[in-house]
């Protein structure tokens, strides 16, 4: 299970000087299978409008950020079962997507069932286990503080390990490729 983190968000008041608007978990913690994620911040354009009241991380959680803005959230990659059938691994992956409201991001699903493809530009950090970054022609293993940049391409992500993977992703809204 994802573990909820401190998030800090900082405002300006009336007078122009900085305080704390809140110090707590991430209003946004969610489980889905045997994963999870949290979001952090979105925004909704570039620049962002740090004059916007309310916190937009209390939102439904969606894969793609908003047009024009980011998506910063940790997510979780558990243990893949290999004991599941390809079926059952798809139907999984299939309602995962599905509940992030991104059944269209699973353009080619043929090597894997978690690969998809977003209009984003990814900043992508592993923070602590292991995990595998796979891609239409290879994959890359990555060992904790290893980033990625995920430019909109094609990818899944595989935990062949024992202990559940934890990264943090800053998603960007992008131009396809």
């Amino acid at each position: 299970m994802l573990k909820e983190r401190r998030r800090i968000v900082t405002a300006i008041d009336a007078d122009g000087k900085s305080y704390v608007a809140s110090d707590g978990p991430s209003p946004n913690l969610r489980e889905h299978g045997a994963g999870g994620a949290a979001e952090l911040w979105v925004t909704d354009a570039t620049p962002a409008d740090n004059r916007a009241a309310g916190d937009p991380a209390t939102r439904p959680a969606r894969l793609e950020p908003p047009a024009g803005g980011s998506v910063f959230r940790f997510f979780m990659v558990a243990p893949e079962n290999r004991a599941l059938s390809a079926e059952a691994q798809e139907a999984i992956a299939a309602a995962r997507f599905a509940a992030m409201g991104a059944s269209h991001c699973r353009v080619d699903t043929s090597r894997h069932p978690s690969m998809h493809t977003t209009r984003t530009v990814d900043y992508i950090i592993l923070l602590s286990g292991r995990v595998t970054l796979l891609l239409d022609k290879g994959e890359v293993d990555l060992e904790p503080f290893d980033v990625v940049i995920q430019r909109g391409t094609n990818h899944g992500w595989v935990n062949r390990g024992t202990e559940p993977a934890l990264l943090a992703a800053i998603l960007i809204d992008a131009r396809p490729l």
